[in-house]
Order: C-alpha cells, then sequence, then structure tokens
C-alpha cells in the first residue's frame, strides 16, 4: 500500500474529536470549550502516536509480505487498537496507588478489572475506524488521479 499524507492527517483526528464530544455530552457546564480541549489533546497524542509509531510500520511491513486489502487493514487496525491498550493501562496502573502513587495491587488483577470495562471496546474499535480511513482516503486520492489519467488520455 502506498503512503497518504491526506489519510495521515485526517485518518486519526475523527475517534478522538468524538470520543471528546460523546464525554462533552457528560459534563455540560461553563467551561465547555476547555474541557473539550483538555480532552482533545492528550487523545489525539495517543491517535497519531499510534498511527505514526505502530499503525503505519507495521502496514509497511505487512505490504512487503503480501499485498494489502482494505479487510486486512482494517484487521490490522483492530488488532493495533486492542494492543494499545495494554500499554496505557499499564501507565493507569503505576499511578493507581493511594494519592497517585505506586500501585497497591499487581498488575494483572488491575488489568482484568480495567478489561472488564464496557468502554475497553473502544480502543479495537478506534483502531478499526482509523485503519480503515486511512485506507479510504489512500485509496480515494489513488482512484481519483487515475480518473484523471485515463480522462486525459481519451
Amino acid at each position: 500500500m502506498r503512503f497518504s499524507w491526506t489519510g495521515l492527517i485526517l485518518a486519526p483526528l475523527p475517534v478522538p474529536l468524538l470520543f471528546c464530544a460523546a464525554m462533552l455530552g457528560f459534563f455540560q457546564g461553563e467551561r465547555s470549550a476547555l474541557l473539550f480541549l483538555i480532552l482533545l489533546v492528550p487523545s489525539c497524542i495517543v491517535s497519531y502516536g499510534t498511527t505514526i509509531f505502530l499503525f503505519l510500520p507495521s502496514l509497511f511491513l505487512l505490504s512487503w509480505w503480501r499485498p494489502m486489502t482494505g479487510m486486512r487493514v482494517c484487521l490490522l487496525g483492530l488488532v493495533l487498537g486492542a494492543a494499545v491498550f495494554v500499554p496505557l493501562t499499564l501507565m493507569e496502573w503505576k499511578g493507581s496507588g493511594p494519592d497517585s502513587g505506586p500501585p497497591t495491587e499487581t498488575f494483572l488483577a488491575f488489568f482484568l478489572r480495567w478489561a472488564a470495562d464496557p468502554i475497553t471496546v473502544l480502543y479495537p474499535l478506534a483502531g478499526l475506524i482509523t485503519a480503515g480511513l486511512y485506507w479510504w482516503l489512500g485509496t480515494w486520492r489513488r482512484d481519483r488521479a487515475a480518473a484523471r489519467r485515463t480522462a486525459i488520455v481519451r
């Protein structure tokens, strides 16, 4: 699969925007815009960081091995979205003790408790949406350019 700047810039953005908008629905108040921005910044860091440092290298390596289809790219996003849950949970565990200090329980117990939360489903879903959008943006631009070239030839 070819690299797409449009996909890199736009694909990781909708999931954090939707997440922050959904969270804003729970917290109505005077400072809604500030809360939205406070939630958006770390969400974008996770989304863009995962896309740049996990998804694109994995996509590059897998495209050497097999031709990438939309289904394979979406499956890769789903798996990587689920995999991102582990280091983020590790970060949460390290600050889970009293007064954000050292943890009082084992990581496995903490991980199992956090994995049982229904919000955990959002991680693989976010990976799936981001990967699918990256695929669509990359193929849409390529198909558009090919259509333009055939129109010029005629």
